[in-house]
């Protein structure tokens, strides 16, 4: 009996002492040589060779980025210190050949020095870290928590992120500790570091802590007020918030690449001058953007998005309804929040919808290729990408206004694609705990609108077909009339440079093309005479259709005469009334939400 009780007590102890977890220790020693240094302790791992990974990508940011290229030399060592070997065996990932026991440390440092809503960085002024771009993973443990110690550098004062403290005082060391749940907790919960502005706000009875580094001409007390009225606005869509704490870390700069979404936080990089007039819709319209991803692609998603796989691609035909819908709701959020009128809301609408029926590409690529296709053209455009591409973002918002209509409709006025939204995140978010398949998504749609949509999936999400606008908007009280028509053209967008002309961008099959004239051809002369951008561009808009164009063309330092005659070209158009049917007005009123339900 003892010998039993003695074999279950060594277990246990066993068990214990070898606990897998991996902790790590993040430090910024000398910040202006924009190299964090990583300690990554590995505990309870028995196997004799340990793989430890770097993420190819961030989550939300379609792109394999190849974080490793900003890795130097990773070294590991045992728990007596004892240097172990460590072999590259792929682009990602290194290979740990142990020695007895079950502990290691791996060290490495990781150069950060581009600051986007995606990437780290690191300098005198401040640090940030998103985490896929600086956290290795030990292959077959993200499933385990761990610590992070944050070492800030001497000048730094303050740390924001979304990650939970392990406590609240700050170590003698200066350090301060974080917990995670597993990996992907980790690496979604960017962190800032330095002197940043921070203040915080309840909304929808969640806390909401914001971090801002650099100057600008933001008014924290504006700021307060109006982002809380963006995620009130936001919550009621889905008449519950999963959040007890929300952080929003804000980088203001010169030049502002949009934001990034995070389960509990997000990042946003703006223009320093952004707090004021049209940039300040368009700023509020940002925060209603990515706040609305903490349910739509954090919650709400397909299954390819989460859990992860970061050493490749994750393809989805789904970000039409991911990105798309949310373009769609970041808009109608300030309608509702009260800083659009319905008319100033309709006139943005349109201007999307005929910015996705006038692209050439939106004849192109249907709506879920482009979903897909994300990962290999979306953040590589290239001079003919408007020719062959459409931008999920915004043709899976006008898909999305279109559903909601149908909606609307359907329902005579009693729901709309709110309650959509809320259906798919209660029954696979709240219910199932997970992502749903393409085909899981389209039955939920066609049960919800109890009708088959095998049709407007043929026509409008795998293939190019215009809508029917009249007829899906006179449901919601808009009288839709087509406007195109077709005008003379040449197809050639022109750009400058120093005094130098160039052929910036081509349309497919215009009499530009025709004529012989490529992208980067720089255009000396037209007709005889010498031209700039101005005067080019002037008779590019006055000539008529039949009209021959003499160009001089440069291409390589070799001098061509060129001649384009020009062609009519007509771009899909439409404009909207609003109707005076009090059926349809209530519909509208509905939808626009100027009446409450």
């Amino acid at each position: 009996m003892l010998k039993y009780w003695t074999s279950i007590l060594l277990t246990v102890l066993t068990f214990i002492g070898f606990a897998q977890e991996a902790n790590y220790k993040l430090k910024m020693q000398r910040p202006q040589n924009h190299y964090f240094q990583v300690e990554m302790a590995v505990n309870g791992v028995n196997q004799e060779e340990v793989i430890v990974k770097l993420p190819v990508w961030a989550p939300g940011s379609y792109l394999v980025r190849e974080f490793s290229r900003n890795l130097d030399l990773v070294t590991a060592v045992d728990d007596k210190g004892k240097t172990l070997e460590v072999q590259k065996i792929s682009k990602n990932a290194w290979k740990i050949i142990k020695a007895k026991g079950a502990n290691i440390k791996v060290s490495y440092d990781v150069y950060a020095f581009e600051l986007t809503v995606r990437t780290s960085f690191l300098d005198l002024t401040h640090g940030y870290v998103s985490g896929p771009s600086v956290f290795m993973y030990v292959d077959g443990m993200k499933d385990k928590p761990g610590k992070l110690e944050v070492y800030p550098y001497e000048g730094f004062s303050k740390i924001t992120t979304a990650m939970p403290k392990a406590g609240e005082s700050v170590a003698k060391d200066g350090s301060t500790s974080f917990v995670y749940k597993d990996y992907d907790q980790l690496v979604d919960c960017p962190i800032e570091i330095g002197n940043q502005v921070e203040f915080s706000f309840t909304a929808a009875g969640v806390k909401h802590n914001v971090g801002i580094y650099g100057t600008g001409n933001f008014s924290v007390a504006d700021l307060q007020k109006d982002m809380a009225r963006i995620v009130e606005a936001a919550t009621n869509v889905f008449g519950q918030n999963p959040n007890k704490e929300y952080t929003f870390i804000i980088h203001n700069v010169q030049n502002g690449q949009g934001g990034l979404e995070h389960v509990n936080s997000t990042t946003l990089s703006v223009n320093r001058f952004t707090y004021s007039g049209n940039e300040y819709i368009g700023f509020l319209s940002l925060v209603a953007h990515e706040y609305f991803h903490l349910w739509n692609v954090k919650r709400i998603r397909p299954v390819e998005l989460g859990p992860f796989d970061y050493d490749n691609e994750n393809y989805t035909s789904l970000l039409w309804v991911m990105e798309g819908f949310t373009s769609y709701y970041d808009e109608l959020l300030l309608l509702r929040a009260g800083y659009y009128t319905k008319s100033e809301y309709l006139r943005k609408l349109f201007s999307a919808l005929n910015y996705v029926e006038g692209s050439p590409g939106a004849r192109v690529q249907p709506v879920a290729h482009a979903s897909f296709d994300a990962w290999v053209k979306a953040y590589r455009p290239d001079e003919n990408s408007r020719n062959t591409t459409i931008t999920y973002y915004s043709k899976g918002a006008v898909i999305a206004a279109i559903l909601d209509a149908k909606i609307i409709a359907k329902y005579n006025g009693k729901k709309s694609l709110d309650d959509f939204m809320q259906h798919i995140y209660k029954t696979y978010f709240v219910e199932k705990g997970r992502g749903f398949s393409e085909d899981e998504f389209k039955k939920e749609l066609e049960g919800f609108l109890k009708e088959n949509m095998d049709q407007f999936y043929a026509d409008y999400i795998n293939g190019t077909k215009i809508p029917d606008y009249n007829s899906i908007f006179a449901e919601v009280g808009l009288t839709v009339e087509y406007i195109g028509e077709p005008i003379p053209s040449v197809g050639v967008s022109l750009s400058e440079s120093g005094g130098i002309v160039t052929v910036s961008g081509i349309r497919r099959g215009s009499s530009g093309e025709d004529g012989g004239l490529s992208v980067n051809d720089e255009i000396i002369g037209c007709n005889g005479f010498r031209v700039d951008k101005r005067s080019l561009e002037g008779l590019f808009n006055s000539v008529e259709v039949g009209d021959k164009l003499n160009l001089l063309v440069a291409r390589d330092q070799e001098l061509y005469s060129v001649t384009i005659g020009v062609s009519p070209y007509e771009q899909p158009k439409f404009s909207y009334e609003l109707s005076n049917a009090a059926k349809t007005q209530k519909f509208c009123d509905y939808w626009l939400r100027t009446v409450i339900k």
